[in-house]
């Protein structure tokens, strides 16, 4: 019982099921290597038809990773040739691993600033930027660790925790101070908050209000496009020499691809602590959003996507970019999004996208130094209005008040606080929502409906009937520690009320309990249903349970709670139940 439980626990999709039966053994190496590394399925079925879509989609993808990249990089406090690097190695490998048709990897604008918020509380970027930069690889270096062995453990489960709620108020506190960090920018402040939160970012604004600049030259670059703004905003800034009107640019960018970072990882204990914290959340906050935009695209076309799978694809990738002066990526939605639009066909794009990228890294880079800042905070702002989902927080306010409580707890204590305490409080309140459904589960019942053999809940059809004497009650949760004491109160009460108004003098003779819902049992329920058991003896009430499932009963066999209340006391329907019952009414 304990293997199939933990094997249903942790291998629900059955992983090995594909090849695990095939023959010969040579198949079944092949079919693994397929399932493992999903670039062995799909690259021998790769024609040219397919890769036309996939070199334009590529291209399109390229045209925004440019901007994002430098932009991101920017946001997270590291060198915008950073931001460029972490579109060229991590996309080859979620090429290989990814098991996503459509999703594009890139950085990404929440992980970014909270990547840059925790690493300050031991590093400035300003003050020693090396050390700041070397603890931001070792922190990607941590991210992939986590994120693959949350994989390869099949520790998936744990990411369900950061509800669609959360993600969804999350998304929106951080773009809002994401918006107002890039005033910096806009108004071409020199000194700024390190602080993400609302409250931080005004004050710094007032206080330094008298470093704006009044009408700085070249200052309304338009943001029609990513791409076409920076360009634009480079050829302007080259040719009107904006450096020496007050306004800032990116500076120099060197030529080349990724150097190596591996001997700049630094697990220095004085920092190990800050570092380990800022590698997991970041990490769960890029799980979370990559994986739910990948499935949310693949729904469009009816694709599974293994979260598993997934993960280890992040995680290898993140692993291998902190080797190779890249930070954190996932894959962020406005990029799928165009990936998708631009019609790809298979992780192909990806590809495409990292020999565009090595392309412009080699021969263009210095081209993109004359970025001015103003141009990138239009990106920024830009990318984070589609972050900011009102519509989805008013639909969880019709539909769900506690969703919508959750999804205000990320969004205001991101704001308002910060992003960790944000995260933490509304992930407490989901917590607490699930323990509140684990420690009162729904209890009902049951009433038969007329002109039929159908016994359901009597406040949902009024018009069902009972038989004078005899009470169904139905449970519908798993019966532990947690919600014993709840379930035997809930029993009793549900049997004062019926005897409180029932017009039958003798009262109630028999409760019937329906342990369909019933999944599970630990040893404190088994002990809880004797106890209900003892109570209703003294007030001469018999009690019998009606079509306990498997699992339930092996249990009841074993602790001798089939023995104690009479074989002739367990039924299959409610039927059955309350036809044998019927006869020794008084």
């Amino acid at each position: 019982m304990l293997k199939s439980d933990l094997i249903e626990t942790f291998f629900p999709d059955d992983p090995f099921k594909a090849f695990k039966n095939e023959k010969p053994a040579i198949r079944r190496v092949t079919k693994a290597l397929q399932y493992f590394i999903p670039i062995f399925e799909w690259l021998p079925k790769y024609n040219f038809k397919l890769f036309q879509y996939d070199l334009l989609a590529g291209i399109t993808i390229t045209s925004l990773a440019i901007p994002q990249g430098i932009s991101y990089a920017k946001l997270a406090e590291i060198p915008p040739i950073i931001g460029l690097y972490s579109s060229f190695v991590p996309p080859l490998i979620y090429a290989v691993f990814g098991n996503s048709k459509y999703l594009a990897v890139g950085t990404v604008g929440a992980a970014s600033l909270l990547l840059a918020a925790t690493i300050q509380e031991v590093a400035s970027p300003t003050d020693d930027p090396a050390l700041y930069l070397h603890l931001v690889f070792t922190a990607t270096f941590i991210t992939g660790i986590f994120q693959s062995a949350l994989g390869f453990l099949r520790l998936g489960i744990l990411v369900d925790f950061l509800s669609h709620s959360t993600i969804t108020g999350f998304m929106g506190g951080t773009a809002t101070i994401i918006c107002l960090q890039q005033l910096k920018g806009f108004l071409g402040l020199a000194h700024f908050t390190t602080k993400t939160d609302v409250v931080s970012v005004i004050r710094a604004i007032v206080k330094n209000r008298k470093e704006r600049k009044k009408k700085p030259k070249l200052f309304w670059v338009s943001a029609m496009a990513p791409m076409v703004t920076v360009l634009v905003g480079c050829l302007l800034a080259y040719f009107f020499h904006a450096a020496d009107h007050g306004i800032q640019i990116v500076g120099h960018l060197n030529k080349g691809i990724n150097p190596l970072s591996i001997h700049l990882l630094n697990f220095d204990s004085k920092y190990l602590t800050t570092v380990m914290k800022a590698g997991i959340e970041t990490g769960m906050i890029a799980i979370a959003e990559g994986i739910a935009i990948g499935r949310s695209f693949a729904i469009m076309k009816n694709d599974p996507i293994d979260g598993n799978k997934e993960m280890i694809a992040f995680g290898l990738m993140n692993i291998a970019g902190s080797f190779t002066s890249c930070y954190l990526t996932t894959g962020p939605f406005s990029k799928t999004a165009v990936n998708f639009s631009a019609g790809c066909r298979t992780s192909m794009s990806n590809i495409i996208m990292a020999i565009f990228m090595a392309l412009t890294l080699l021969f263009l880079a210095p081209v993109f130094s004359y970025t001015p800042l103003v141009a990138l905070s239009a990106i920024i702002i830009s990318a984070m209005f589609g972050l900011i989902d009102y519509e989805e927080a008013y639909h969880l306010f019709k539909v769900d008040k506690f969703d919508f409580l959750i999804c205000m707890a990320a969004f205001f204590g991101v704001a308002f606080v910060s992003m960790t305490i944000g995260l933490m409080l509304s992930v407490g309140l989901g917590l607490l929502r699930a323990l509140i459904h684990v420690a009162r589960p729904a209890t009902c019942k049951l009433g038969k409906v007329p002109n039929s053999m159908i016994y359901r809940d009597l406040a949902q059809y009024p018009g069902s009937t009972v038989v004078p004497g005899i009470i169904v009650l139905q449970l519908g949760s798993p019966i532990y520690f947690a919600n014993c004491n709840y379930i035997r109160e809930r029993i009793l009460r549900w049997i004062r009320e019926e005897q409180a108004i029932s017009d039958n003098k003798e009262g109630i003779e028999y409760v019937l309990l329906d342990l369909t819902g019933v999944i599970s049992i630990d040893s404190t329920g088994i002990e809880t249903l004797i106890e209900v058991r003892r109570t209703l003896q003294a007030f001469d009430i018999k009690m019998a349970i009606i079509n306990p499932r498997l699992k339930v009963i092996e249990k009841m066999i074993i602790a001798k709670f089939i023995e104690t209340i009479g074989e002739d006391h367990v039924f299959l329907t409610i039927e059955d139940a309350i036809e044998t019952c019927r006869y020794s009414l008084h």
